[in-house]
């Protein structure tokens, strides 16, 4: 293994620790779990930089990823958002 696989491989795994931390975290917070959304935007990260030597392909999937993880964001600071009209 090369240097750059190593760094891979241990992105992946703190990666999958710190999803697994959520996961777990998660089940016992109702208002912090992890959607089904925010998963499949951290799956396609992970695809991103397991397929990281294609830089088309890695980018790709990364950029989707992130794209996937903004539209959550958006979501859901739209559906907690109120409007409140104080006088």
């Amino acid at each position: 293994m090369n240097t750059s696989q190593i760094y891979i491989a241990v992105s992946i795994a703190v990666l999958a620790l710190i999803a697994l931390l959520v996961l777990f975290r998660g089940k016992s917070r109702k208002e912090n779990r992890l959607t089904p959304l925010a998963g499949l935007a951290l799956g396609f990260v992970l695809a991103g930089i397991i397929f990281g030597d294609d830089r088309f392909i890695g980018y790709s999937l990364l950029g989707i990823g992130v794209t996937l993880a903004v539209i959550d964001i958006i979501r859901k600071s739209k559906s907690n958002s109120t409007v409140r009209l104080t006088n």
